[in-house]
């Protein structure tokens, strides 16, 4: 009767710890470089700067709680590895493979273009890379060449009506590779999404994650970038992904000038100064 009792409260305590098992995960994204569909005599002069907009939209994204961003050097060695950094067009075949490859559960990808006359349009949209589901078509149109201002605005205007459900710890694909570990590696989980995923039952049997709009919104700067200094920061982007330090450095002071007090900017003069 004692060893009943025992065990009957042993199922209920793993009743109440279930919920736990079973929270959700943070969705992981990874936001890939814009592509230049620019017209015009000058439409090659933007050749590049998809990189440099893509590594404004994360950088706003990496201080949402929300979410988990896959970090740009991730994804560079990735594009790099495929052979895709040559401004070749990122199609919603390309960044599901690649999505599945870094181990994002979401991929964020666009274009933006340059009518020659000032006028600028940017667009973005959202592929769930186990479904295939593309979703969350948003365009952002500027007169003037405020990049930061726009990628703000997209990134504000995809929060409002995307949906991307936070999995469940039994539903999630592969965890995005941590920093310092070789793309393709095997992820190392946390001793705790370890256990967990051990304790949870197959993801069949457990009920989908209710999608929720999840706020990934940044704040809305108050100076403007223009393009030409949008166009300095993915050079010295390149120039760093290219091991020219001196280069980058230079590239990335000149970005600091223009556009001061910018703290991503910074924290790359600093670690490139000290060697």
């Amino acid at each position: 009767m004692r060893r009943f009792a025992r065990v009957a409260l042993a199922l209920a305590m793993a009743a109440v710890a279930a919920p736990n098992v079973f929270a959700q995960a943070k969705p992981v994204v990874a936001v890939l470089p814009f592509d230049n569909n620019s017209v015009g005599k000058d439409a090659a002069d933007y050749n590049g700067a998809g990189k440099g907009m893509a590594e404004l939209m994360t950088n706003g994204l990496l201080s949402n709680p929300n979410v988990v961003v896959v970090e740009r050097d991730r994804i560079q060695a990735l594009l790099v590895e495929q052979n895709l950094t040559k401004d070749k067009t990122i199609d919603p075949a390309t960044a599901i493979r690649l999505g599945k490859i870094i181990g994002a559960q979401y991929v964020i990808y666009g274009a933006f273009m340059s009518d020659g006359r000032g006028n600028f349009v940017l667009t973005g949209k959202t592929v769930n890379v186990e479904t295939s589901v593309i979703a969350n078509p948003t365009r952002v149109n500027s007169k003037g060449d405020d990049v930061l201002g726009m990628i703000a605005q997209l990134t504000s205007k995809l929060a409002t009506e995307m949906k991307i459900p936070a999995l469940r710890v039994g539903d999630a694909g592969p965890a995005a590779v941590p920093a310092g570990q070789p793309v393709g590696a095997a992820p190392t989980s946390t001793p705790a999404v370890a256990d967990a995923k051990a304790a949870a039952p197959a993801p069949s049997a457990a009920k989908p994650a209710e999608a929720k709009p999840v706020q990934v919104a940044q704040a809305k700067p108050t100076r403007k970038m223009d393009m030409k200094t949008a166009m300095l920061y993915s050079k010295a982007l390149e120039a760093e992904d290219a091991g020219n330090r001196a280069q980058a450095l230079e590239l990335y002071r000149k970005v600091d000038v223009a556009f001061p007090s910018y703290a991503p900017v910074q924290s790359k003069i600093n670690r490139l100064a000290r060697g």
